[in-house]
C-alpha cells in the first residue's frame, strides 16, 4: 500500500512539473507574439568582416580590431572598429539586435521619412531640390534637407544616410540591423559601393 502511494505521489509531481513547464512555454510564445521578438544569439560585430576583405576594398591592411558591447533594455548591440593603416582608411561596423524591442519597429519609424520622400510627387520633390539649391554652402543644413537614400537588393530594406563626415550605410536583415561607415577620401559615391560590398559579406554572416 505504501509503494503504491508513493508511486502515486510520484506520478501527481511529474504531472505538476509537466504542466508548469507547458504554462511557461506558452507564456513565452506569448510574450514573443506580442513584443514581435524572438531570441537570437548575440553577435560579434568583429566576425562580421574579415582582414583580407578590409585589404581588398578599402585598399589598406587591416592593424587592429576594438569590440565594445551594450545590452541595453530594449536593444543589443555589438560594435567594432576595424582600424586601418593609414588610420583614414578604417571601417565601422555596428550590429543592433532586437532585445525587448523589435529592429523592424524601430526601423519603420525611423525611416518613415525616407519612405514618404520616395513616393513624393514631382512637384514635391522639385520644392526639396530647390531648398537644397539655396542651403547649398551651409554643410549643416544642406545635409539636413537630404533624406536618407533607399537602396534595393541589400537585405530585407537598406538606406544610405549622408552626413558631413562622409554618411553611412543602414541594412536590415532579419531581426538585427547594421551600420557601416568607411573612412577615406573618396567621393560619396565610391564609399557608397564600397560599403554595399562589405555589406554583402556581413549578410552572408549573419
Amino acid at each position: 500500500m505504501t509503494n503504491r502511494y508513493s508511486v502515486f505521489l510520484f506520478c501527481i509531481a511529474i504531472a505538476f512539473v509537466t504542466a508548469c513547464d507547458r504554462k511557461k512555454v506558452t507564456q513565452l510564445s506569448s510574450d514573443q507574439s506580442a513584443t514581435g521578438v524572438s531570441p537570437a544569439a548575440n553577435i560579434d560585430a568583429c566576425t562580421l568582416i574579415k582582414a583580407e576583405e578590409i585589404q581588398e576594398i578599402q585598399g589598406a591592411p587591416l592593424k587592429d580590431t576594438k569590440k565594445s558591447e551594450n545590452n541595453e533594455d530594449r536593444f543589443r548591440v555589438s560594435q567594432c572598429y576595424f582600424a586601418a593603416d593609414p588610420a583614414n582608411r578604417s571601417v565601422s561596423l555596428t550590429v543592433t539586435q532586437s532585445n525587448k524591442q523589435s529592429v523592424r519597429d524601430f526601423w519603420a519609424q525611423t525611416f518613415a521619412r525616407g519612405e514618404r520622400e520616395n513616393k513624393e510627387s514631382d512637384g514635391d520633390r522639385e520644392k526639396r531640390e530647390s531648398l537644397r539649391e539655396k542651403t547649398r554652402g551651409n554643410e549643416e543644413l544642406e545635409h539636413e534637407s537630404v533624406p536618407p537614400r533607399k537602396l534595393d537588393g541589400l537585405g530585407d530594406d537598406a538606406y544610405w544616410v549622408p552626413s558631413r563626415v562622409g554618411g553611412a550605410l543602414y541594412v536590415l536583415k532579419k531581426n538585427a540591423y547594421f551600420i557601416i561607415s568607411v573612412g577615406g577620401a573618396d567621393n560619396e559615391q565610391a564609399k557608397i559601393d564600397k560599403s554595399k560590398s562589405l555589406a554583402r559579406k556581413v549578410i552572408g554572416r549573419l
